[in-house]
Parts: structure tokens; sequence; C-alpha cells
């Protein structure tokens, strides 16, 4: 408030007089200016403005450290999971059996090495498919009931009917076998008709289809190694075994020449890799594995 008094000491004193402003406004006159200003309402408005300013400073402050905390611990937990990941996938993988070998491909971990079997190839009952028989049986008690079914495997391959590729004479030796584990695959794939694998798949072995002749009992299809092996030195029919023949094509309901009449049927192991992918996201990262 402005006004023009006759006297400012008759007005205030004391305390009274701290926010008053008094100037000669006419010397003559003697009267006086009186200013009354209350800054009472500038200086909270002054405060909670410094408050409020110095609370974003701390809050943006603790935001970009909390932040930072948390992309360091995002880092290390991440390192963590890829880390293990990592770790587990040189554990895992996929077996199979190597038909005609006693070893496995370079790269694959030999599980055990054996001996082919099945049921006699006369029986018209029992089982029906091939068996990989370790070395190092953990045999059974004797027993006095006729149920037989587990036999040797020989080959059915004689000198001048052997398939292009195999190098040596393995007409009525007995068939080896090798249990194999690949580490970080994900997938097995046996191929028939086919010496090569498709795309982002991996060849294990490849060979040839092999089978009971047509007139036997039933076997399973058994894809033998193109560098097959005799399982020991003993060449002869000893009988009372599964027997490996080499099978061809028939048309008809096969459709040629998609494919070739009497043709030997080539067959090829395929394997796929495990990979790790890294999905990003804004405020996090998530390892997950797919196959490829």
């Amino acid at each position: 408030m402005v006004g023009v008094l006759p006297s400012v000491a008759n007005e205030c004193s004391g305390d009274s007089c701290k926010n008053v402003i008094s100037m000669p406004l006419m010397d003559d006159m003697k009267a006086t200016l009186k200013a009354d200003l209350d800054v009472t309402n500038m200086n909270n408005h002054l405060k909670a403005y410094i408050e409020q300013e110095i609370q974003k400073g701390v809050e943006t402050a603790m935001k970009d450290v909390m932040r930072q905390l948390i992309d360091n611990k995002l880092e290390q937990a991440n390192a963590t999971i890829e880390a293990t990941v990592h770790e587990e996938l040189t554990r895992i993988g996929v077996t199979y059996i190597r038909w005609g070998r006693k070893g496995c491909p370079d790269g694959a971990e030999l599980v055990y090495t054996g001996q082919a079997g099945g049921n006699y190839y006369i029986n018209k009952g029992g089982g029906v498919n091939n068996l990989c028989l370790p070395n190092d049986p953990e045999n059974g008690e004797h027993q006095p009931y006729v149920n037989s079914q587990v036999y040797g495997a020989e080959y059915r391959i004689k000198a001048d009917q052997k398939q292009h590729g195999m190098s040596v004479n393995l007409e009525s030796t007995e068939v080896p076998c090798a249990v194999c584990h690949r580490k970080q695959r994900s997938s097995i794939l046996i191929v028939p008709g086919r010496k090569t694998c498709y795309k982002d798949w991996n060849v294990e072995y490849k060979g040839y289809l092999m089978a009971s002749l047509y007139n036997q009992g039933r076997t399973d299809y058994a894809c033998v190694d193109v560098n097959a092996e005799p399982f020991d030195n003993r060449s002869s029919h000893e009988g009372s075994s599964v027997h490996f023949y080499p099978i061809r094509t028939g048309c008809g309901s096969l459709r040629c020449p998609l494919h070739t009449a009497d043709a030997d049927v080539y067959c090829v192991v395929c394997t796929s890799k495990c990979t790790i992918i890294r999905l990003v996201l804004p405020e996090f990262q998530i390892v997950f594995i797919i196959k490829s």
C-alpha cells in the first residue's frame, strides 16, 4: 500500500516498521512516502521453489544411480545366463547308432561299441527292431524256457554285389555297431534315398539302407555305413542270425523316374545344431535356445 502521510513517526515503531520504507516526498511539506512491502509470501514461494528444485535434482540423481545399478546387474545377469547356457550346451545333444562301424565319426563321442543283433530271421514272432548289443554285457540268469530272440547279425553282401564305395568283402561276417553322442545338437534325422543332408543339417555318416531278405522275417531298415567293417576275423555262416541285405527300389507306387528302378538305396544320418539368440528389450535382455 502506498500513501502520503503527515508523519511516519506516529505510524510505526520497532518491529512494526520492519517492512516500512519512508522517504521525503517534498522537503518543504515534510511529507513522507510509505511503502508497506510484505515479503512473507515471496519468501514462502522462493523456499517452495528451492525445495522443489532440490527434490527434482535428488530424484534425477537417484534415478540415474538406480538405472546404472540396474543396468550393471542386468549385464551381470545376462553374462551369467549366457555362460550357463553355453555350459549346458556342452552337455546336451543327440545319440544315434552307427551301423557297420566300431567307432564314431570325428567330433562325436563314443558311448559304447558293440555288435548288431536282433531276432532270428526265420522267426515269425517276437521283436523286429535291430539292436546294438554292447561288448561288455551284464548277463542275466540262464533260463530253461524257449523264447530265444536275440542273435547276432551278419552281412549278406557278396563280393560281386557290394555297393559302390564299400571296400571290403563283408559276406557272412558279423556286423559291428557304435552308439554315438553328438554334443550341441538338437535333432537327428535319417534320410532314406539320399547321401547328402538338407540345408542347415550336418552329415554324421552316410551309407546304404539294409534289411532282411524280402521273404524272411521283417526287420527295421538300418543305415549301414559306406565304410562298413566286420566285427571280427571270423567269417562263416554261423546261423541263427539277423541278416543285413542290401535293398533296392521297386517302381510302381514308388514314382519313377523320380527314383530309379532296381537301384541301391542311399541313406544319410543328419543332425541339426543348437544355437543361442539374444532378444534385446528396452529394459532387459532374455536369452533363448533355439534350433538352427
